[in-house]
């Protein structure tokens, strides 16, 4: 059972480090951030839907099923499309600092969800975590409209984990993901013709390198990204899930000095936010696991 919760935790962080390429491959690929969605989620699905067929295990499920999941992958697309905004508006640190909101977001809607009372300690990590980033990233004030839409993409992402947790146990992940993608696909699809008038964005079909890192993106980032988030939500609480996804910028950060050789120096402020980005992460684990041996004795 625990080397079964080991593989979890290393699930978790793997999909954590997936995460931190998509910020990478974000810069590579010069679209515009709501093409780069559209692309990104509508290739996973083709994708996806090859594999499926080809290994004869369509997903089939009722209607009224198919279309709640298919919300659930439109929550999704809607988070994408708030956190690539808040970068446009701002830039690529508001983005990041503001998705560590995710944890503080789950702490308090959970409880929500699942009908417990608030949790003082959860709130107390996710703000351990939040002041920890906040230490990494120097965030200009100024750049209210994409701070608020990246407070408002990371209380997007704490609902779409959330509700994640609650159908996951019922549902295969493939299945899952199958019509996450497909409603996140069909929602962007819906958007993109108000999007392109309104901000006079020409539509464009990526060739050469872009092509070549949305392929890269949809099948790495974003479909192995998004079965491991599903699979560790069969054992993990959603806090701990959303909660982790605090080291992303801490990835971020080290995967684009060893990739994009950015001469971005580590200073001491750094470190000590990843210190306590650490913490925080140890306290949600310790915690759990002590109440778990109290109910043991009892």
């Amino acid at each position: 059972m625990e080397n079964n919760l080991t593989k979890d935790y290393i699930k978790l962080h793997i999909s954590v480090l997936l995460a931190g390429f998509t910020g990478i491959f974000g810069k590579l690929i010069t679209l515009n951030e709501v093409l780069l969605v559209f692309y990104r989620l509508s290739f996973a699905f083709i994708m996806l839907y090859i594999i499926l067929l080809f290994r004869g295990k369509m997903p089939r499920e009722s209607f009224k099923v198919a279309v709640k999941i298919c919300l659930i992958g439109a929550i999704l697309g809607l988070h994408l499309l708030l956190f690539f905004a808040s970068i446009k508006y701002a830039n690529v640190a508001v983005g990041v600092v503001c998705y560590s909101l995710v944890g503080f977001f789950t702490a308090i809607l959970e409880p929500l969800f699942y009908k417990r009372k608030l949790s003082l300690e959860e709130l107390i990590f996710s703000l351990i975590a939040v002041g920890g980033i906040a230490l990494i990233f120097n965030i200009d004030t100024n750049y209210r409209l994409g701070i608020v839409l990246g407070i408002f993409s990371a209380a997007v992402f704490a609902l779409y984990t959330i509700l994640n947790k609650i159908y996951v146990r019922e549902k295969s992940s493939n299945g899952m993901l199958f019509y996450e993608m497909l409603g996140g696909t069909l929602f962007i699809t819906i958007i993109l013709p108000f999007y392109i008038l309104f901000d006079n964005v020409k539509f464009v079909f990526p060739v050469g390198m872009n092509l070549l890192y949305l392929m890269i993106l949809a099948f790495f980032c974003t479909l192995g990204l998004y079965i491991l988030h599903i699979q560790v939500l069969r054992k993990l609480p959603a806090f701990t899930v959303s909660l982790c996804g605090n080291l992303e910028p801490v990835y971020g950060i080290l995967l684009a000095v060893a990739f994009l050789g950015e001469s971005k120096e580590l200073s001491l402020s750094f470190y000590i936010g990843m210190a306590l980005i650490l913490l925080s992460l140890f306290l949600q684990s310790f915690v759990p696991h002590r109440y778990s041996l109290k109910q043991k004795e009892t």
